[in-house]
């Protein structure tokens, strides 16, 4: 059986166990933080999750693990079938993780952690999601999806990511994206309301 090794609170982590649900693929949790031990990092060579096992070996970075489980060709797909139409979904996602989730990333340790970031920091990390929401206003479609009127692998980036810069900008920036990026809490609400999300928010306030 699949093992995925992580723990409910990351966002990467959540993002493959949603694909997994909604495939109806048989998985195992196995839970586990980051680490440098020599035992993990023999899974996962940079010590990250998630990570999957599988029965010919492990695979490590959530795009190829989502991949990997699509290209299995169990439970439904959520890629277009049409060449174009899935590099779009494969450019949306791209852009949700450099331009979206990577920006906000660097405002974790202020908002989550108890490290306070500069104003400088802050102020860089503004300009940049900026650019990363305005590029996405131009890719997006929110009909009601993220790429049109289907469900895809970019709306579980989207949920896992995007929901978490909302509150990264509002805690650091006092920044409302919800009142300059139109569609986006709509998406978010649709998205919660499914089975799969339902089943990862339990976790998440389940202790550990």
């Amino acid at each position: 059986m699949i093992k995925l090794y992580g723990f409910p609170i990351s966002n990467y982590y959540n993002m493959v166990k949603m694909t997994l649900l909604e495939k109806g693929m048989a998985f195992e949790e196995v839970m586990v933080r980051p680490s440098q031990e020599s035992e993990y990092l023999s899974c996962s060579p940079m010590g990250k999750v998630p990570c999957l096992e599988t029965d010919q070996g492990f695979l490590t970075e959530t795009e190829v693990i989502i991949n990997y489980l699509h290209d299995l060709g169990q439970g439904p797909s959520f890629y277009p079938d049409d060449p174009f139409e899935k590099a779009k979904i494969r450019e949306l996602i791209r852009y949700l993780e450099l331009y979206i989730e990577l920006p906000a990333r660097r405002l974790y340790g202020d908002v989550f952690f108890g490290k306070p970031a500069s104003d400088t920091e802050k102020q860089s990390v503004r300009k940049e999601l900026e650019k990363g929401f305005a590029a996405l206003r131009r890719l997006a479609d929110y009909s009601p999806y993220i790429g049109g009127d289907t469900m895809t692998y970019a709306d579980f980036y989207f949920l896992f990511s995007v929901g978490l810069v909302t509150r990264v900008t509002k805690k650091a920036l006092d920044w409302d994206v919800f009142s300059t990026e139109p569609g986006i809490r709509e998406l978010l609400v649709l998205l919660e309301q499914r089975d799969s999300v339902v089943a990862i928010r339990e976790a998440q306030n389940a202790p550990m």
